[in-house]
């Protein structure tokens, strides 16, 4: 059975395996404080159907509380260990099934495994967030071996913490003019890709949300770091098959082992 994957901007995705519909740190807003969505529609409500939800760390546009309230009574979602206690507004959201987790874990979801990895992030609720949580990947193993890495920067362990994947979804770039530590850029992406050794990759994270009043501050960095992940890719780790996803767009991945 193949493997669909779904981008529908910044770092949200569908991952579709065994019959399980994954959902990746839900964003479905127009405008988040001073991001506006600049490229590519609104997701339809029928991405906000999953059977479990995974939320990587709790900066506010990857742990947005307006967006998991759309998810449908009882998904199940997943979050950092301590989120519950460092935003409150989880505690509303009494339609979901919510699980705190941390690198180590592993939870059953329908035919799936979900596997929680180590991410390299500042993991705390910012601007003003005095309590900590572990930044976090996740690995999807089902009919494949899939990696969601959230926001990371490169780390020693990473090929040993993460293990063996058929796919990587890789943060190439952001939502601003720089990059602070703790992400990865274009050229950082395909370091990763190189040292995990997946057969596909799909980049996110880019080329969806700018601030508003700096749409002619560097906007190389707004819409060139899937182009340029590919590039980086084709040479670094030229056995991997990047799909370079449109808004909205999926690809069916067959993956054999």
């Amino acid at each position: 059975m193949p493997v669909e994957i779904t981008w529908w901007g910044h770092a949200t995705c569908t991952v579709e395996d065994s019959n399980v519909r994954v959902l990746t740190d839900p964003l479905f807003a127009r405008r988040l404080a001073h991001l506006r969505r600049r490229r590519g529609a609104l997701p339809p409500p029928t991405a906000w159907h999953a059977d479990v939800a995974l939320v990587s760390h709790l900066h506010a546009d990857h742990l947005h509380v307006p967006s998991l309230a759309r998810l449908e009574r009882g998904t199940r979602l997943l979050v950092p260990r301590g989120a519950l206690r460092a935003v409150p507004g989880l505690r509303r959201l009494g339609h979901l099934r919510v699980t705190e987790v941390t690198p180590g874990d592993r939870l059953e979801v329908g035919g799936v495994v979900v596997r929680v990895v180590p991410a390299h992030h500042d993991g705390r609720r910012l601007p003003v967030g005095r309590h900590r949580s572990p930044a976090l990947g996740y690995v999807v193993e089902g009919e494949a071996r899939t990696y969601f890495a959230g926001d990371t920067g490169l780390f020693d362990a990473m090929a040993e913490e993460v293990g063996p994947v058929d796919a990587a979804l890789l943060p190439v770039g952001g939502w601003g003019p720089y990059l602070g530590e703790g992400h990865l850029d274009a050229g950082g992406a395909a370091q990763a890709l190189a040292r995990l050794a997946p057969g596909f990759a799909v980049p996110v994270h880019y080329g969806t949300y700018w601030p508003i009043g700096m749409d002619a501050v560097r906007p190389h960095e707004f819409h060139a770091p899937g182009d340029e992940f590919a590039r980086f890719a084709a040479r670094r780790a030229p056995g991997v098959a990047v799909h370079r996803l449109g808004h909205g767009e999926s690809v069916r991945l067959e993956v054999a082992r």
